[in-house]
């Protein structure tokens, strides 16, 4: 098992640009793949092999002008964040950026589960797990 914290809130993929020069990926995109990428070098943590399952947990954080009441309700997770990033591009951005550094490819990933909550501290929760067929079973 291998888990780690990403600083900040969360990023989605953003959509290629493409220009006369040619095809790039928007800079905040990068930035945040960047991030995760070297957190991850940072940590000396290995590949990983095989089948894959990856948990995230994405920390938004609460809107500047929100009362007291509702902000208590999201810190307790009463009410949850339905505001972009959606949480598909989330996981691709995360997805990406570990390809071919904590696995050969994201195609090894065969579970996902991602939840959205609030934080006064915003950061995004990753967990990876090396599985085997017979473990997945019902």
């Amino acid at each position: 098992m291998i888990q780690f914290k990403i600083p900040g809130p969360p990023v989605g993929k953003q959509r290629p640009r493409v220009t006369r020069h040619g095809t790039y990926t928007p800079e905040k995109t990068a930035n945040y793949e960047r991030l995760i990428r070297d957190i991850y070098k940072i940590n000396r943590f290995p590949k990983l092999e095989g089948y894959l399952s990856m948990s995230v947990s994405a920390y938004y954080p609460i809107p500047k002008r929100t009362s007291k009441v509702k902000k208590e309700k999201m810190l307790k997770g009463i009410l949850l964040p339905d505001k972009k990033p959606d949480v598909d591009n989330v996981l691709k951005c995360i997805c990406d950026a570990l390809n071919k550094i904590a696995y050969d490819d994201d195609k090894q990933i065969i579970s996902m589960f991602i939840t959205k909550y609030y934080s006064k501290d915003p950061y995004v929760y990753v967990r990876l797990d090396e599985v085997h067929g017979e473990d997945m079973s019902c």
